[in-house]
């Protein structure tokens, strides 16, 4: 699919990998909707690449379906749409103290990486089925986000993991679901990203961090996702997959 001119949703936004994403759609000519649940974050990357932008949950229907709705008032229904929204925590299942990790930290992340994607993804696919097809066929183009901890999680990253392997499971059988109708799916499996989360570590440890890495070693760029992104929308025999983005990273334990 051309991204140019077509109207794109951008969960997670306002920061990090997310933003990377919306700047670089915005260049290639989308029409992007910044959802962010950072309100303020979401307004200054929609300001700053001419979008819009949408305070809201990914698990929260009704929050999701009006930011659709204002996407497609202002730009049409979105074709392109970037699930990238996601927490993380570290906790191991049980505690120095011999108590077990509260579930409710378990189900937390769950809900928010795991259940907040599959609920964009229908709500979005619901509304690109009733579309036009384009050329072969092809309606839209769903990119969620997982990790390299769905494969090698780490110590303590029970719930991450878990979220993330969800993604990764249910990437393929989305694919197969929407393919009736032209919609593709695919996710992408980051490694260690410069995002605003790892830069509030110090230095030394991101520096520890970067030597882990094969080839590059560095931390990736959030520009380097974003691109991976936006080729996955413009290649059209991409679907079904989950693609690796790690330097080759393997993660060890701990």
């Amino acid at each position: 699919m051309d991204i140019h001119g077509h109207s794109a949703l951008v969960t997670g936004g306002g920061s990090g990998l997310g933003e990377a994403v919306a700047r670089a759609l915005a260049a290639r000519g989308a029409k992007v909707m910044v959802l962010d649940m950072n309100g303020s974050g979401a307004a200054r990357v929609a300001a700053e690449i001419g979008g819009l932008h949408a305070v809201a949950d990914v698990c929260d229907t009704a929050a999701v379906n009006a930011a659709l709705d204002a996407a497609s008032a202002a730009h049409g229904v979105p074709r392109i749409i970037m699930n990238i929204a996601g927490i993380g925590t570290a906790k191991r299942i049980v505690g120095k103290d011999g108590s077990p990790a509260p579930l409710e930290d378990f189900e937390r992340v769950v809900r928010v990486n795991l259940i907040g994607t599959y609920n964009v993804a229908r709500l979005a696919a619901a509304r690109i089925v009733a579309l036009d097809g384009l050329k072969d066929g092809e309606r839209g183009v769903i990119v969620n986000t997982a990790s390299v901890a769905a494969f090698d999680g780490q110590v303590g990253q029970e719930a991450y993991s878990a979220s993330k392997g969800g993604i990764v499971g249910l990437t393929l059988p989305l694919a197969r679901d929407l393919a009736q109708w032209g919609v593709r799916v695919c996710t992408i499996a980051p490694g260690l990203f410069r995002t605003p989360l790892l830069a509030q570590l110090p230095e030394e440890i991101q520096q520890s961090l970067a030597s882990s890495i094969p080839f590059p070693k560095r931390l990736g760029d959030p520009s380097e996702f974003a691109e991976l992104a936006c080729h996955i929308v413009s290649n059209g025999h991409l679907n079904g997959e989950v693609i690796r983005l790690d330097g080759a990273l393997r993660m060890a334990p701990r």
